[in-house]
């Protein structure tokens, strides 16, 4: 076994190798580069290197760097995470060179797996079912309308190298493949040093489904079920669970037992993913397909742990210092369910744009993961796990991946797991930067997710309009009334305590009229009362429990029925994350943020009188709706445009997007230029 390992990654991944590989007894060697010089994995190694500036091309990425490391700490073996070096067959050999050992499968593997179009024809070879798709090289864009036009729309273009939901774009017609596959080469290009670009047919109601590989250097290989990874963001996972609520016994051993002979076919081991594409509208469940492997660890593996019991992390360290896998397939089960949500710092209120900056307040449900060995452990704290690599205070930066923290929960029953995510997404507590964990709450309590229906079109079907929080029922709104003139009546009372007031108020006042919403559109009013023995909302009682304290951030409340007795079980307990406003608070919890203006009942009605402002008018200004490089600008001052034209390109998190006009104007002043880095809200053009 080794003696010391490096981590050629960042972020909760390196956290999470190195809390194993101490576990193990292995001294771990940390690399960072400038922007991660306080981050929490470079204290919790043993050893760290500096490597270099932020960008990860002049650190994280350059190979000779991480080897100059290893000899310099004399580390034996590299685990890469994920992402980066991962899947580059050059630093495998570079590391072979060194006499290091690379904690993960071969450079042929490597190397076949990771280009999209070798890997078709090599799973095709295996006896895998593929989809239909051109996998040759294509010489230009008229070639690409011509392939997509013998292939049928819908088509997927995406760059040979690609991973990670980058260069990829979906063409539902010949104007799509002629806009979009100069841009899909360019971000192939950018993001992995590889301009090819391969087309095939885009399976409708697809489900994405992904079996886990383990294989050892003497010829095991076996499969730890599958994960189900359907509901993404432009192709960016955001949600997975284990097992698959559509995945039927008989179709895991056919889906197993096809990638089991892919990874064979290449002499894999190491842990590794074969990521397939499934028809929801075959329920016979015959219709899977290859879609890639990831020849590396995955973002989800904790979810494949908590249901098998299996340490990933530890079983690649042990296959790359030559043991035998002690599991066989016949050892692997599944136990309860799991599932995983990615906190990412993205505003889905505003489109889920990237929202780096400071972590001012960051409190997970449960303390971080720790891998303390105990029998599973890998579910965390009561099912609840935090896999993260961030502390309060420090930065998301924008040269890195946006995550945040990995939520994964473990239960008995899908709806035990699905629960607990609701209930530990209501205590995760970040300030500072836009996260989506409102709209992760929205997902846990969706119908569809719940019914299992899922397909990688989810959030687009059923947020076609965006995100706006998740609808909050009648009960909720008046648990929220009764919170909010509890919140109201216990600071009043402290404030009538301050010495020297006019006023001599003797008693606090109990009468409280609330409005939940932020304007009167759309929103419901209450009218509270508290009395000595009773709580009331619009004339109902409401029996709650709840503990407040004037200036408290969080608090917890529990529902009861009317008349329940003392030892009774509340109906339903919630979390409320409390931010105070001019006029009253903001209440956070299952997947929103309620704007509670609280009034005396006595001067409510006076509310009426007062004049509302009104908003600036942005309508003729193209606003950078995230921080970002422009990388092109589409139109000169002076050139009429039509609806959904494209204005301007902009570069965030290595992803481009297009900014688009919302009606016919002509360009009057451009403010910005190619090159410009914008800040969020920065005017790039003017319209007239």
């Amino acid at each position: 076994m080794f003696s010391k390992i490096l981590i050629a990654n960042r972020g909760e991944i390196a956290c999470r190798v190195i809390k194993t590989a101490k576990r193990m007894g292995i001294a771990t060697v940390a690399v960072y580069s400038d922007a991660d010089a306080r981050a929490p994995f470079v204290r919790m190694a043993d050893e760290a290197v500096h490597i270099g500036p932020a960008p990860a091309a002049e650190s994280y990425l350059i190979a000779d760097k991480i080897i100059a490391a290893c000899k310099q700490t004399g580390a034996e073996a590299v685990h890469p995470g994920y992402g980066f070096l991962s899947e580059r067959a050059s630093f495998v050999e570079a590391l072979a060179k060194e006499n290091i050992t690379f904690i993960g499968p071969p450079t042929g593997a490597i190397a076949a797996m990771g280009d999209k179009i070798e890997s078709k024809k090599l799973a095709r070879e295996a006896g895998v079912n593929v989809v239909p798709g051109f996998v040759g090289e294509i010489r230009d864009t008229e070639h690409a309308v011509e392939i997509s036009n013998d292939i049928g729309y819908p088509v997927m273009m995406k760059a040979s190298a690609g991973g990670g939901g980058k260069g990829m774009r979906l063409a539902y017609s010949e104007k799509d493949v002629r806009e979009g596959f100069e841009a899909t080469k360019r971000e192939g290009l950018n993001s992995f040093g590889d301009d090819r670009v391969f087309i095939e047919k885009f399976i409708e109601n697809p489900r994405h489904i992904e079996i886990q590989i383990l294989g050892d250097k003497h010829g095991n290989i076996i499969y730890l079920n599958e994960r189900e990874c359907s509901i993404q963001r432009r192709h960016q996972k955001v949600v997975e669970e284990a097992p698959s609520p559509f995945v039927t016994p008989k179709m895991r051993k056919a889906m197993g037992e096809q990638c089991v002979a892919l990874a064979r076919a290449v002499d894999y081991h190491s842990a590794g993913t074969v990521e397939l594409i499934v028809s929801g509208a075959d329920k016979t469940g015959e219709s899977f397909y290859f879609l890639e492997m990831n020849t590396r660890l995955q973002v989800e593996h904790p979810v494949t742990e908590a249901i098998t019991g299996v340490d990933l992390v530890e079983q690649m360290i042990r296959v790359a210092a030559g043991e035998k896998l002690e599991i066989t397939q016949d050892d692997v089960k599944i136990d309860g369910w799991a599932i995983e949500n990615r906190v990412y710092a993205e505003d889905p209120y505003r489109g889920f744009l990237p929202s780096t900056g400071r972590l001012v307040h960051y409190q997970p449900p449960v303390e971080p993961w720790a891998d303390d060995g105990a029998e599973n452990g890998r579910r965390g704290v009561d099912g609840i796990r935090v896999d993260d690599g961030v502390f309060e205070g420090g930065e998301v930066s924008m040269f890195y991946d946006p995550m945040i923290a990995k939520l994964v929960t473990w239960g008995e029953t899908r709806d035990e797991a699905a629960d607990l995510q609701v209930q530990a997404l209501d205590a995760f507590r970040i300030e500072g930067l836009g996260h989506n964990i409102d709209f992760l709450s929205a997902i846990m309590q969706h119908p569809r997710f719940r019914s299992g229906e899922l397909t990688t079109g989810f959030i687009a079907e059923e947020y076609p309009e965006g995100f706006e929080g998740a609808p909050a029922s009648d009960e909720l709104k008046r648990v929220l009334a009764a919170v909010g003139g509890v919140i109201a009546t216990a600071d009043a009372d402290r404030a009538r305590r301050i010495d020297q007031q006019l006023n001599g108020d003797e008693y606090a006042p109990g009468d409280w009229t609330i409005r939940i919403g932020a304007s009167e559109e759309g929103s419901s009013t209450h009218e509270v009362r508290l009395e000595e023995n009773a709580l009331t909302v619009d004339g109902e009682q409401v029996t709650i429990e709840m503990q407040y304290t004037p200036g408290q951030r969080m608090t917890d409340v529990a529902l009861f029925d009317n008349g329940a007795d003392e030892d009774a079980e509340p109906r339903e307990t919630y979390t409320f994350q409390l931010a105070p406003s001019r006029t009253g608070y903001a209440i956070t919890t299952r997947g929103a943020t309620h704007h509670l203006r609280i009034l005396q009942t006595r001067i409510a009605h006076l509310a009426g009188h007062m004049i509302e402002k009104e908003p600036p008018d942005l309508s003729k200004m193209l606003i950078c709706p995230m921080p970002g490089l422009l990388v092109k600008l589409h139109v000169a001052e002076g050139e009429e445009v039509q609806p959904g034209q494209p204005l301007a390109t902009v570069e965030a998190m290595k992803m481009e997007n297009i900014l688009r006009a919302e009606k016919q104007a002509v360009v009057g002043k451009i403010n910005a230029g190619e090159g410009d880095s914008l800040a969020v809200d920065e005017v790039i053009l003017e319209l007239e």
